[in-house]
This record gives C-alpha cells, sequence and structure tokens, in this order.
C-alpha cells in the first residue's frame, strides 16, 4: 500500500527541496516504487530531477484543474529513477483558479488516487508556505516531514507548522501525523545547533529521524547537474545521509504493515 508523505516547512531555505529530490532517489535505489509530486511553484525538484521545467506541455497544475490526469503527466526523471509529477510557474495560478471551486482542499488527493496504487512512496514537495496548495498536500497526505535547520527562529516556524497541521488533522484529514522531523544542514561543532537539536529530541522524542543530514557541498552542487547527490556523489556525507533516512523510513512502513 502505498504511503504518501508531504515534506514541508514553510520557512524557505531548509533543505524541503533537497530532502525530497535524495529521499526519492535513495528509496528508488533501495528498490522502492516512488513517485515525486512538485507542488511548488519554483518547481526546484523538477529541475534537480534532470526535468526542463521550461519545455512542459502538462505539469501537475493540470492535474489540480482536472485537465490531465497523474498518469498521463507523470514523466520518468532521467537521473534519479523515480518517476514525477512537474512543476513550473503556471503552478503559482492554481490557488486563484481553485479559490472559488468546490472541494478545492481535495484536488490533488483525487488527481493521485488511480496512480498511488503503482507505487510504494508518493513524497510531495510543497511550497514554502502555509497556503492552499500546501493545505491540498496535508489533506491528501497520510504523514508529514518536516526538515529543519537546528536555528532559534526555525523552532518558532515550528510551531507554527504543528498548529496548521493540527488544524487540517481535525477538518480535513483525521488519518494525518508527523511521521518525523529530520534535522538538516546540522553542523555539530555549533553549540546552537546542538541546543534546538536537544529541544527536538525532547519535544517530540521518537519522532524526530535518527540521521542528521550534515552541510555538504555535494547536495548544493548536485541540482545544478539535474541529479541527486546519489548521482553525484554516492560516496559523499549528504548522499549516504540520505539513503540511511530512506532506509528508517522503510522500516517505518514494514513496522506498520505497509511494507
Amino acid at each position: 500500500m502505498a504511503r504518501i508523505l508531504a515534506i514541508t516547512n514553510q520557512k524557505g531555505g531548509v533543505g524541503k527541496t533537497t530532502s525530497a529530490v535524495n529521499l526519492a532517489a535513495s528509496l528508488a535505489g533501495l528498490g522502492r516504487r516512488v513517485l515525486l509530486i512538485d507542488l511548488d511553484p519554483q518547481g526546484n525538484a523538477t529541475t534537480a530531477s534532470g526535468i526542463d521545467k521550461q519545455n512542459l506541455e502538462r505539469t501537475v497544475y493540470h492535474v489540480l484543474l482536472r485537465t490531465a490526469t497523474a498518469a498521463e503527466v507523470r514523466l520518468r526523471s532521467p537521473t534519479g529513477g523515480y518517476d514525477l509529477l512537474p512543476a513550473n510557474r503556471d503552478l503559482a495560478g492554481a490557488e486563484v483558479e481553485l479559490v472559488q471551486e468546490k472541494e478545492r482542499e481535495f484536488r490533488l488527493g483525487l488527481g493521485l488516487k488511480a496512480a498511488a496504487g503503482e507505487y510504494d512512496f508518493l513524497l510531495i514537495d510543497c511550497p514554502p508556505a502555509l497556503n492552499l496548495l500546501t493545505v491540498n498536500a496535508l489533506t491528501c497526505a497520510d504523514a508529514v516531514i518536516i526538515p529543519m535547520q537546528c536555528e532559534y527562529f526555525a523552532i518558532e516556524g515550528l510551531a507554527d507548522l504543528v498548529n496548521t497541521i493540527k488544524k487540517i488533522k481535525s477538518r480535513l484529514n483525521p488519518g494525518l501525523v508527523i511521521d518525523g522531523v529530520v534535522r538538516v544542514m546540522f553542523d555539530n561543532r555549533n553549540t546552537l545547533a546542538q541546543n534546538v537539536s536537544d529541544q527536538l529530541k525532547a519535544h517530540f522524542g521518537a519522532k524526530v529521524f535518527d540521521t542528521v543530514v550534515p552541510r555538504n557541498v555535494r547536495l548544493a552542487e548536485a541540482p545544478s547537474h539535474g541529479l541527486a547527490a546519489l548521482q553525484y556523489d554516492r560516496t559523499s556525507k549528504g548522499a549516504q545521509s540520505y539513503l540511511q533516512m530512506a532506509r528508517e523510513l522503510i522500516d517505518k512502513q514494514e513496522a506498520s504493515g505497509n511494507g
């Protein structure tokens, strides 16, 4: 049974897309069938998957507007070993076009329903905002993964996100849970980072992934080549961290009986 995971954090520049792309590639590298949904109008996950976002005939925008099915829109990442629902700037108009529609929060879930059975994991790269696109992702997801840097302001932002997740859970998606918080861009020489990490573990307990993703130049370089770190430099600390995190996800899925 497919597991739908929304990778989200309303704060920009926290490694959200890096996490989505590298998890998709790592899960695929471990033999899982993966669909990555780029739900960010910037289309960075699309570019990092080796797809030219400027020359797309159809994108996830058309799935949301019901003018195409997920099966018609999806592309195979030529570099990552997973399927992709791509995005570009057209997606920015979806919020405006959907605002008057009935059940607008459920559009993504309805669009993914027919294709979901073909995959083990569906990963949704959310935009860095708590908007209608993110609400669509949270409404159809089984669980949320929150990438975050261990910095002071990140803790404040996390509280806002957790409150939003609680609202979605109570009003739209009663099965929604937080699968975990992953510490990214981590510098273990930084005392503040260690302190924030300790706070996260005290508050979220086992929901904090054992995997810690360090600051790593290979992770930063890989997207400019249309590659995940696994394909760019498999031996890098960044690539190995996301492989380890993918194994944690697989273990969770199998432990829940969905493996």
